[in-house]
């Protein structure tokens, strides 16, 4: 425990899947992801050997924005085109030999860094041969696809997800990308594969189902409704009593698309012509829910003039309308929808949407009624020219969701 030990933040990614401004500086809870992470390792590492890799270009703005947060002053590198580029960047950062170094990437902001000290003394234990990964076990079925065929079922009680921080000695780090660069390799997503393929030992620690990487807009509304939901509007709508909204959406066919529908694929039919992927039911339910909340509409909170949301699935954008109303101290209790269309027949579908939308409201599928009608010929809708859906949504108080240290004190329990 003598020895200097050294944390790297990776956030020199474009999160490309989140759309947007760079999900390391998206906004969670008031403070930009990778500000999250950065605290985290100065309260429980060595707060004056912090190093933080991110885009070319962006190192005197993250270094403010840090500062700006904490007060930190991390050393700050450009990062490369992949992660193990990056990472080598950060390596090259620090000037010492010896010690031990932490390797967690910025995307997962809710790390409860307590655990730090014991895995530190169990890396020491191992030597400086040995590298340390924090793993879940696999808890679906493992299959292995090629295409849309399954090749085989891998067994799932020997596989397990890679989290990070992985921590490693110096020096054995130091290796395998050395021998890594030697090889021509540049885009392994994981130092501990490194580590292995240099010869040395990988052994794992138990992780945490909090330490999730943000990919999706959901991922970032799940974290935000984990810390207590988004700050609350200027005046809340009171939660004394049930509040009710309504939705409706309509879209022209489509038959270059595919057809969405409260998140269900439909096979067969045309699809919508939208901004994003056009799931007019899905758009129904989120106006109802922020009519509700007194919250105003999708189109203030996506507009279509915004390129991050081009093909955005809509369940990301419900996901995110959910944690607004979190944030308003109100969750959904009951929706009743009805899609309108001359086309497809949507009868056989209809249960596989009300489930959907079920699983993605939070509520059980008895709360959730999904209906489907014609226009009876008249008009563009009976025309077959395109489809429209109405829904009505209940709010009801809900529970401040409880803060992060709570949580993660209920996930598992460090050593103090």
């Amino acid at each position: 425990m003598s020895q200097s030990f050294w944390s790297i933040v990776v956030a020199a990614g474009g999160g490309s899947r989140l759309g947007g401004t760079p999900k390391q500086y998206r906004l969670l809870a008031g403070r930009p992801l990778l500000v999250w992470s950065l605290a985290t390792f100065a309260a429980h590492a060595d707060r004056e050997r912090l190093v933080l890799v991110v885009p070319p270009g962006d190192e005197e703005r993250a270094a403010a924005l840090v500062s700006g947060y904490t007060g930190l002053t991390p050393r700050v590198v450009a990062g490369g085109a992949t992660r193990q580029v990056s990472v080598a960047a950060g390596l090259s950062a620090i000037d010492e030999q010896d010690g031990y170094v932490a390797v967690h990437d910025a995307a997962r902001p809710l790390f409860d860094g307590r655990i730090l000290a014991d895995w530190r003394a169990k890396l020491a234990d191992l030597g400086d041969s040995a590298a340390l990964v924090p793993v879940l076990p696999a808890a679906d079925t493992m299959l292995e696809t090629d295409g849309d065929a399954v090749r085989a079922t891998a067994p799932r009680e020997r596989l397990a997800a890679a989290q990070t921080p992985q921590l490693f000695s110096l020096a054995l780090l130091r290796r395998a990308h050395a021998a890594a660069a030697e090889r021509g390799e540049t885009d392994a997503t994981d130092d501990a594969s490194l580590v292995l393929a240099a010869g040395g030992q990988v052994r794992t620690v138990a992780g945490f189902s909090l330490n999730f990487k943000i990919t999706t807009r959901a991922d970032l509304a799940r974290a935000e409704a984990l810390l207590g939901g988004a700050p609350a509007p200027a005046a809340p709508p009171p939660a004394a009593a049930a509040r009710t909204g309504i939705g409706y959406d309509v879209h022209r066919f489509d038959a270059a698309r595919p057809l969405v529908l409260g998140g269900v694929v439909i096979p067969d039919a045309d699809g919508l012509a939208g901004h994003s992927d056009a799931d007019a039911l899905a758009h129904a339910v989120m106006d109802a829910l922020l009519g509700a909340a007194g919250l105003g509409d999708i189109g203030t909170h996506f507009p279509d003039t915004d390129p991050a949301y081009a093909g955005a699935d809509s369940m990301d954008l419900l996901a995110e309308v959910l944690a607004k109303l979190r944030g308003a101290g109100l969750a959904p209790a009951h929706v009743d929808a009805t899609i309108i269309a001359e086309r497809p027949r949507l009868a056989p579908h209809v249960e596989a949407i009300r489930e959907r939308l079920a699983a993605a409201l939070g509520l059980p599928a008895g709360s959730v009624n999904v209906k489907a009608t014609t226009h009876e010929g008249l008009g563009a809708l009976g025309r077959g020219e395109g489809l429209a859906a109405l829904a009505v949504a209940t709010l009801a108080p809900a529970e401040r969701p409880q803060a992060k240290r709570e949580i993660a004190e209920s996930d598992a329990e460090p050593p103090s």
